[in-house]
């Protein structure tokens, strides 16, 4: 940057001094013309006497000669230096990869091919959702993945989302995910684009998700204590500061929900689809994902990591109180329009244990936990992001819990 400002200064510098040059020329040039013309009374000098005029306007002629050329020679220099620029830019730009790029060498290539074959035995759905698929895939090598289509790049006909510079963005995208790498978020292990379509592979975990451990819990096949949701919880914290305060740069999630968190055998959460709610132009599932969306994120579209916050806050509360937010419980008068208003109404009249999931209460010397943990959601639940806890925050606040 430094080097262009001092051409162009040095250039404006050049341009100035010549045209200063011409007007001093000009100025002589005329002077002695009308003294000659108005001092003096005409005479029949002699032939000889036109001779200092006549050099005077050939050194006129020489001089815009060398200024028009000096100008013609820049500006050709400028079209030369701005086309190479170009040339550059073009050379260097993102090539748009086909066909599998793979991030971990468990993986290779011809190993994806039931990515591209739809009825390829290997391949087994395990659901979808407005983004896309996700499918199990077995590889040949004994690894199993699971396999995200996102069909909504391309499918939902807005202008740019079938252009090449659409593609280098998602691919841009994807290459910055894969470099993800921490215990409790989803790292991107390979993907395939396949005409206008990208298919996103991750390691398969078996136990599901949260959302689906909460059911069986309201099922009753499944009993989760406090100490198993507030390691999950716990967990999820400290995947959202990595991404917001470790990861450079920055990376906010934009669709954290139960579905997006995955559980391993030991119940560690794991983030998934961090980031991918830039790249699918089809709009989230409102009447699920809308539970655990920030206010400000529909009064004006602005998304900050402190509306992952407020997601987490949501979470934390279905954590805490076994219901779903989606419950229709919540759009009746006692429901108070939502967990979040419900709970917090309950703080309030000082009744907030009657929120905490029965299945928990057994545990009664860590009810004190618990309550203080309705406190910590409320706060993430703020209306104002400025009132709500950064990520780092939070996970002290969640780690200290033990202390109370």
């Amino acid at each position: 940057m430094e080097k262009k400002n001092f051409g162009k200064t040095l250039a404006l510098q050049y341009l100035i001094c010549l045209f200063f040059l011409l007007s001093q020329i000009t100025g002589t040039s005329f002077s002695p013309f009308s003294d000659s013309t108005f001092s003096h009374p005409p005479s029949s000098s002699p032939p000889s006497n036109l001779h200092p005029s006549s050099s005077r306007a050939s050194l006129r002629r020489i001089l815009l000669g060398i200024l028009f050329g000096s100008l013609t020679g820049a500006f050709a220099s400028i079209v030369f230096l701005f086309s190479i620029r170009l040339f550059l830019l073009f050379a260097n730009r993102t090539p748009i990869l086909k066909g599998p790029v793979i991030f971990t060498p468990k993986i290779s290539p011809k190993s994806l091919k039931g990515v591209f074959s739809g009825n390829d035995e290997s391949l087994q759905m395990l659901g979808s959702s407005p983004n896309g698929k996700y499918f199990k895939l077995a590889l040949n090598n004994e690894v199993t993945v699971a396999v995200k289509v996102l069909e909504s790049t391309c499918s939902s006909g807005s202008p740019g989302t079938n252009s090449n510079s659409w593609k280098r963005k998602v691919q841009r995208e994807l290459e910055l995910l894969a470099k993800v790498s921490h215990r409790n978020v989803m790292s991107l292990r390979a993907y395939v684009r396949d005409h206008d379509r990208f298919s996103l592979v991750y390691d398969y975990i078996s136990n599901g998700s949260l959302e689906d451990a909460m059911k069986r819990v309201r099922l009753n096949r499944l009993r989760l204590g406090w100490e198993l949701r507030h390691r999950i919880a716990i967990g999820m914290a400290k995947g959202l500061k990595y991404l917001h305060f470790e990861f450079i740069p920055r990376i906010l999630h934009y669709n954290l929900k139960p579905t997006n968190v995955l559980l391993d055998e030991g119940f560690e959460p794991k983030l998934g689809d961090c980031g991918l709610a830039r790249l699918v132009v089809a709009g989230v599932d409102a009447s699920i994902s809308s539970c655990y969306v920030a206010p400000e994120c529909f009064q004006s579209c602005r998304y900050t990591d402190k509306s992952d916050i407020y997601s987490f806050g949501m979470i934390l509360s279905m954590l805490l109180t076994g219901k779903d937010p989606s419950d229709p419980f919540f759009m009746e008068e006692m429901g108070r329009g939502g967990l979040g208003p419900w709970l917090r109404h309950l703080q309030q009249v000082g009744e907030a244990r009657e929120a905490l999931d029965k299945g928990m209460l057994g545990e009664g010397e860590k009810e004190e936990e618990m309550l203080m943990a309705i406190r910590i959601a409320l706060v993430c639940l703020s209306d104002l992001p400025a009132d709500r806890p950064s990520s780092d925050e939070l996970e002290a606040m969640l780690t200290q819990l033990h202390s109370f």
